[in-house]
């Protein structure tokens, strides 16, 4: 069995994931936290093996407080990543039918995401908000019996409540990725990701493409380019960069050998196996 730290509280999609990679893998014992920066802290000063956090949604974009923490803050790498889809259920007290609902409680991400769903069921409902999903199911207990929380299955069922209706997201498609963090790099499976920032040694015209001609020469894979403050001076900037291939392949290490010499600094986040949904 072995320590894994999450973005807590209990019944968050955070956990959701952690509980769909338990499914496949060894025993988990788990470790709720309240911050991002907490989790990857607790892996820094080796409280636990792992970590977990939430990196990317399919509708909110990439989650900026994941990718600086560990760009300017730790040296834990990513092992691992996972992809769930973002489900948003109704949840009440037992018994609690929706028609009896006047104010419903959740993180506003949530409440936005069903924006659709309680305008045409609870046009008139107050709308409280609430840190996490997790904290506005736990919030349920203390309430009366007409109000409600947007939040996870799992949440739902660590707390004693029903599901009043499941699936009230408007986007059917909306995922979010996930990774694990930790003090290594994976070893080279053929199907893997490479995550890495480049720290400008000053900026000027074709500083981006330098960057990505080395890769583009050498036929390496771009899955997302992002720019990010570098917490110095308005206006500067690095460069966060997934590229396909492991960081022992030879054309990703010699890409950035290269890249070494063209810019201040290059610092990998992790070079791990892609994730595949189904598995």
């Amino acid at each position: 069995m072995i320590k894994i730290a999450y973005l807590g509280p209990p019944g968050t999609f955070t956990e959701e994931a952690l509980d769909n990679y338990e499914k496949n893998e060894q025993k988990v014992k788990k470790i709720p936290l309240s911050t991002v920066a907490e989790v990857i802290k607790y892996v820094d000063m080796g409280q636990v093996k792992e970590g977990l956090v939430p990196i990317e949604n399919s509708i909110e974009g990439s989650v900026n407080i994941t990718l600086d923490v560990l760009t300017f803050e730790s040296e834990s790498k990513i092992v691992r990543e996972i992809t769930i889809p973002i489900k948003h259920s109704l949840i009440g007290k037992k018994g609690v039918q929706a028609e009896h609902i006047k104010k419903i409680i959740s993180h506003p991400h949530a409440t936005a995401q069903c924006r659709n769903y309680l305008s045409t069921y609870f046009p008139k409902a107050e709308i409280i908000a609430a840190n996490s999903t997790a904290e506005a199911v736990k919030k349920i207990l203390e309430t009366d019996n007409d109000t409600a929380a947007i939040g996870t299955r799992t949440a739902a069922r660590i707390y004693g409540l029903d599901i009043i209706t499941h699936d009230i997201e408007d986007n059917k498609e909306n995922k979010t990725r996930f990774v694990f963090v930790s003090n290594y790099i994976p070893s080279k499976t053929g199907k893997d990701k490479t995550s890495l920032v480049c720290f400008l040694k000053k900026d000027k015209p074709g500083s981006l493409y330098n960057i990505l001609r080395e890769f583009a020469e050498r036929n390496i894979n771009l899955t997302r380019l992002e720019s990010r403050p570098a917490k110095k001076h308005l206006g500067d900037y690095v460069f966060m960069i997934d590229i396909d291939g492991h960081l022992h392949d030879r054309e990703v290490f010699e890409a950035i050998e290269v890249l070494r010499k063209k810019v201040y600094l290059i610092k990998i986040l992790g070079s791990y196996p892609i994730y595949k949904e189904g598995l």
